[in-house]
């Protein structure tokens, strides 16, 4: 009969989810063919069999979800509060969460079915209705909601403790001044000894009270040691806590090593000198603070790429580079996820790699580009390449020279710029290899792409000016391909470069001739390529007035006559005419730029040691950092981090640094990170006795006898004692046995005797008894009892052993063969012991 219930039920089950399948069905298909009527859903939600009333509710939630409005269904919805089916009150509650605000009256009247429900059987019923209490934002309720929480906060369930942990911020946006209450159940929430409770209080301490580290002190280890078994969500709530805590509890404390040396053959027979004060100076870490690296450990094996990155976080934030390094594989690990998780972990290696290169190394094949990569990712690739290449060996350098050269070839106009630029940072970062950098950018100047020609002259250039004495021959090099160059930037890069050389060697640069020719075609040039020319034109004459300055300088020191120096328009030299075409060139373009610029540099040259100032002074090298650099010293894991260079002058808004280190002296004491003893000062493990050991110190506490081996020396009660006295035989254990029964039996008389004299002396007394009277009374009252106990104890002994004695009688009564037997078999015992 039981296996035919059984399988009748679940046939009733089973067509009830049938009918709820179909249901679901049909209202699929005509949900989007016409609007459900408020009259049919009303209906449904009126009715007393639980599946329509579901089936109307899911109609609602589905109106909601379209947009249609449900309120007028809202006091048919809100009755439903009370039913006993939990997906019933599910629903309801989504839907009084939904629109408490707009009707506070109508949501104000399920309070009471709601505060119900929190005494229900049902754990998640018990946490839906808290869950539900604390989402109606209306302020009347707040006491009710803090109630609520402190309840929830005792539960025996986790799963409504958690609840009530996430109630708190919503209690406390809806009344602030609720904050002290909150305060006490939030640290005993965050004492918690389930992971799940405590990681949902620290969500909540960083959302109410993040300044409070004092809630942390006694919380602290058990904390560090939960986090590993917490969700993604609380375990990135922990770790930020963690490193904020660690920051101002722990300072930062450095001791020497001695650092080893190679071995000196002198210190062998001890004449070497003393090294001893030399050392190298490392962080020295608080203990807490390693309980906790050492605890957040497994978490860099976390299948969420967040808690890698947190983690990553709080080992550069607040430990070492030991740990640092621990965090490099797990975060080079995630460049096999998708794009945009590949292009945040690119963003935290680059900031990582900006202070570790030469840990990446040996993980530089991973940041190859590759053809699927998109801009950003593969723009942060070629970027940690440059930063890896003055830490890489030879073969690995030329592995990544070969990857820009190849990539500065490519179709891709953006690509080819940031792989040109990228062999400049390389080549700037490292002396050796500058060369080789060289003749990769002198061979693309002639690129029909003019994108490619432009930017690998500015590198060049950039190049050059790091040590223009070295490179003569490469500008002479450049003005030849000057009738190749196509890209007006390109040219006006070669021009400057012509220019700025244009003082070495006298009379013997090739800047005035390259001026020369640059003039035939000057009204075709574009006008960055003309101002050049000017400037070119400009600086090749102010070297010619510095030598015939210098030439009359030497001869009036040598006391020969040397004729004054010419002015502009009676100089007939090359190059004072090549200065005045220039002007007359100028003067009739189209550009008031380039007309301004000639009055400015022919007024100008009219003082040449003004001009020589202005035009010839030396321009400092240019530098090509990182593009990340603006993004140094950001935290790991945050939006500015991402945001850096887009983010204007004051960088994102809301964006908190973590706090300085604390100062040695002002940190907490660490006794407040000890877990408190209980009651009786000593701990559990202390207090815990064996049962064997217990029972053994009682047998030798107990008065007149002195243990166990006392009385018997073996387990068997026979054998010497455990003084080592002679062995007794049969007949010395009866006749102490009736020495014991007479001892107890005076004993007892003596007793009752004391006992009677002392009820006639109290009844002789007066009534009224002074305090020193009362006094021997109660001490003589407590030697009573005290006898009292030890004679009941004896008649209890001597009541066992005439117990046995009778037994021992009737047994020798009924048959001698026994009593025979019995004796020889005590003489054999006795014999074998």
């Amino acid at each position: 009969m039981e296996s035919i219930a059984r399988i009748s039920s679940l046939i009733e089950s089973a067509r009830e989810l049938t009918l709820d399948a179909a249901a679901a069905a049909r209202n699929s298909r005509s949900s989007s063919a016409k609007p459900v009527d408020n009259k049919v859903v009303k209906k449904l939600l009126d009715s007393r069999n639980e599946r329509e009333v579901l089936d109307g509710l899911r109609r609602v939630l589905g109106m909601m979800g379209r947009s249609q409005k449900t309120l007028p269904l809202f006091s048919s919805v809100v009755k439903n509060v009370a039913s006993t089916n939990i997906e019933i009150k599910k629903l309801v509650y989504i839907y009084l969460l939904h629109h408490a605000e707009s009707d506070p009256d109508l949501a104000l009247l399920s309070i009471n079915t709601i505060q119900k429900s929190l005494s229900d059987q049902n754990p998640q019923v018990r946490a839906l209705a808290l869950r539900t209490m604390s989402g109606i934002r209306v302020p009347v309720i707040s006491q009710i909601v803090s109630l609520a929480i402190k309840k929830g906060a005792g539960d025996m369930s986790a799963y409504v403790r958690r609840a009530a942990a996430l109630a708190i911020p919503k209690c406390y946006r809806l009344d602030p001044s609720q904050l002290p209450q909150l305060l006490e159940y939030l640290s005993t929430l965050l004492g918690d000894k389930q992971y799940y409770v405590a990681g949902a209080a620290v969500t909540t301490f960083l959302e109410i009270c993040p300044d409070r580290i004092d809630l942390i002190h006694k919380h602290y280890r058990s904390l560090t040691k939960m986090i590993v078994d917490m969700d993604e969500w609380s375990q990135l709530a922990t770790l930020r806590l963690m490193a904020v805590y660690a920051r101002k509890c722990f300072p930062r404390r450095t001791k020497t090593v001695k650092s080893k040396k190679a071995v000196d053959l002198n210190d062998f027979y001890g004449e070497g000198t003393d090294n001893s004060s030399e050392g190298e100076q490392v962080v020295a870490l608080d203990p807490d603070l390693v309980l906790l690296l050492n605890s957040i450990k497994p978490l860099l094996q976390s299948r969420n790429a967040g808690v890698v990155v947190a983690v990553a976080r709080c080992y550069a934030a607040i430990g070492t580079s030991d740990y640092v390094k621990l965090a490099i594989g797990p975060l080079i690990s995630l460049l096999r996820g998708p794009q945009d998780e590949q292009q945040l972990a690119l963003f935290n290696i680059v900031s990582i790699c900006l202070e570790y290169a030469s840990e990446f190394v040996r993980h530089a094949r991973h940041f190859s580009v590759q053809a699927t990569d998109a801009q950003p990712v593969w723009e942060l690739k070629l970027e940690i390449l440059t930063l890896l290449f003055p830490h890489a060996p030879p073969h690995i350098k030329s592995l990544i020279l070969t990857e820009l050269e190849h990539f500065s070839r490519g179709s891709d106009k953006v690509l080819v710029q940031e792989a040109v630029r990228a062999i400049g940072r390389c080549a700037q970062s490292d002396s050796a290899t500058a060369p080789r950098c060289l003749r990769l950018l002198l061979s693309q100047i002639t690129s029909l792409d003019g994108t490619l020609a432009a930017e690998s002259l500015t590198v060049i250039r950039h190049l050059i000016q790091q040590d223009p004495s070295a490179h003569v021959s490469t500008v002479v090099r450049l003005a030849k391909n000057l009738d190749s160059a196509t890209d007006p930037q390109a040219r006006a890069t070669i021009i400057w470069l012509v220019g700025e050389f244009s003082g070495l060697n006298g009379e013997d640069n090739i800047a005035a001739d390259v001026l020369r020719i640059l003039l035939k075609d000057f009204t075709s040039e574009a006008e960055v390529a003309k101002r050049q020319i000017l400037l070119l034109g400009a600086k090749v004459y102010l070297h010619y007035l510095n030598r015939q300055i210098e030439q009359e300088t030497s001869a009036e020191s040598n006391g020969e006559v040397k004729a004054p120096i010419k002015l502009l328009d009676d100089d007939d030299h090359p190059i004072a005419k090549l200065w005045r075409y220039v002007l007359l060139l100028v003067r009739y373009d189209t550009s008031y730029d380039l007309r301004d610029r000639a009055r400015l540099y022919k007024s100008l040259l009219g003082v040449p040691q003004l001009a020589t100032l202005m035009l010839l002074a030396p321009k400092p090298a240019p530098q090509a950092p990182s593009p990340s650099e603006t993004r140094k010293g950001y935290t790991l894991g945050s939006a500015a981090l991402v945001l850096a260079g887009d983010a204007g002058l004051h960088g994102v808004k809301g964006y908190d640094d973590l706090p300085d280190w604390v100062e040695e002296g002002r940190e907490s004491d660490p006794k407040l990170r000890q877990v408190d003893l209980p009651a009786g000062g000593r701990s559990d493990s202390r207090s815990r006795v064996p049962a064997a050991q217990s029972l053994d110190a009682a047998a030798a506490a107990r008065p007149g006898s002195g243990g166990l081996g006392s009385v018997t020396g073996r387990s068997n009660g026979f054998g010497p004692s455990g003084g080592g006295g002679p062995e007794k035989s049969l007949d010395d254990w009866l006749a102490e046995d009736d020495s014991i029964v007479v001892k107890k039996t005076a004993a007892s008389g003596v007793a009752a005797g004391a006992i009677a004299a002392a009820a006639a002396a109290r009844s002789s007394l007066p009534v009224r008894a002074t305090e020193e009277s009362e006094e021997e009374e109660e001490s003589e009252e407590e030697e009573d009892d005290e006898e009292e106990e030890e004679e009941d104890e004896e008649e209890e002994e001597e009541d066992d052993g005439e117990e046995e004695e009778e037994d021992d009688g009737e047994e020798e009564e009924e048959t001698e063969e026994e009593e025979d037997s019995d004796a020889e078999e005590d003489a054999r015992l006795m014999r074998g012991t």
